[in-house]
């Protein structure tokens, strides 16, 4: 039963996920966010683009990236310091699932929108 209720969040999660909404979210939230979270939700990102990636590896990845977009969470978004925490766990657990798959073309990806948005500075504490 515990598995059933995994995949019914899994599936709820999914739901919120488009690309049109991940940038958005991104966008509107990169700097309260903080770099890590954001570095991570590019990884999966481009993880999620990659034909490479099987489709259950997509599946955990649009959960990750659905809970991250969602509007409503464990802990919200607005709250200062914190809010983003829940979403790094979501994303940090996804990226270890499917960690096999993260390649150093992706990693490089990231990095390159990362120092395009935070400038070298970030990108150097996230090595």
């Amino acid at each position: 039963m515990e598995n059933n209720n995994y995949q019914n969040t899994n599936t709820e999660y999914s739901k919120e996920y488009s690309e049109s909404s991940f940038w958005d979210k991104v966008k509107k939230f990169a700097v309260n966010a903080g770099s890590k979270v954001i570095f991570n939700a590019l990884i999966l990102y481009y993880t999620l683009q990659s034909t490479e990636t099987p489709a259950w590896a997509k599946t955990a990845i649009l959960a990750a990236l659905g809970y991250f977009i969602a509007p409503l969470d464990i802990i919200p978004d607005a709250i200062p310091a914190v809010g983003f925490a829940d979403d790094l766990g979501a994303l940090a657990t996804a990226y270890t699932t499917v960690s096999t798959y993260i390649t150093s073309d992706i990693k490089q990806k990231a990095k390159e929108k990362m120092k395009d948005w935070f400038g070298e500075s970030e990108l150097n504490d996230l090595n």
